[in-house]
């Protein structure tokens, strides 16, 4: 079964460009205009995954959150905490509120989906496709293994993640910052150089098991897995 995302949106034209790129991505979605009726839709339908605004009349969505947290049926519910404002203390305030992450207004809805997937592979693994394929590298999500032409590679838990999100969208180049949030989560502060130490880790697994560097570091930009780079 496809994964259901509700999106509690007070804007329809944000609420139905949210919809659109996620159901184009094979996700199932469902729109709540208000902090009552996404309440409500919870209870009624309850979502794998919730994309929560945060400035809405009547409730705000960091209520929305809070009462969610408070409910047995929704305590450990993914949700994704969405707004203007971009201020740290806003989002230590989003986080403590109980959401899973944080994104900032305007976003681009191919880090949403991202955002989307990196969350609910932490939170419901069972949606997971069942193997990643790349430049020889296989990702049995199922059995947590990874082959390189059929000889395993040694992996730490966070070269693990970091793999799985370059292996989910190859040749895209991402970020430091944007590595941090989806293999380590918003939730967790640690520093932008300790992405080098595990790529280093990761190539260096890699190489053991007879890849070549398939890993492209882009100066000034970040990291892509890139066949071209062989």
């Amino acid at each position: 079964m496809k994964p259901f995302i509700l999106i509690v949106e007070d804007e329809p034209p944000q609420a139905e460009l949210l919809s659109y790129n996620l159901e184009r991505e094979g996700y199932r979605t469902r729109v709540a205009s208000d902090g009552d009726e996404a309440l409500a839709l919870t209870s009624e339908d309850p979502p794998d995954l919730i994309v929560l605004d945060w400035m809405m009349p009547e409730i705000s969505g960091i209520e929305v959150c809070r009462q969610l947290r408070r409910r047995a049926d929704a305590k450990n519910l993914p949700i994704i905490m969405l707004t203007a404002r971009g201020e740290e203390s806003d989002r230590v305030r989003g986080l403590d509120s109980g959401a899973d992450d944080y994104m900032v207004k305007p976003y681009s809805p191919g880090e949403m989906v991202a955002r989307i997937r990196a969350l609910l592979r932490r939170t419901r693994p069972g949606f997971s496709d069942e193997t990643l394929e790349y430049g020889g590298i296989v990702m049995d999500l199922a059995a947590h293994k990874v082959t390189y032409n059929g000889k395993a590679v040694r992996l730490g838990p966070t070269e693990y993640r970091l793999l799985l999100t370059l292996i989910e969208r190859p040749r895209r180049v991402f970020s430091r910052e944007q590595l941090l949030d989806l293999a380590w989560g918003r939730e967790i502060y640690v520093e932008q150089r300790t992405v080098d130490v595990h790529i280093r880790r990761l190539r260096k697994a890699l190489s053991d098991a007879g890849s070549e560097d398939l890993i492209r570091t882009v100066r000034g930009a970040g990291y892509s897995l890139d066949t071209d780079n062989c």
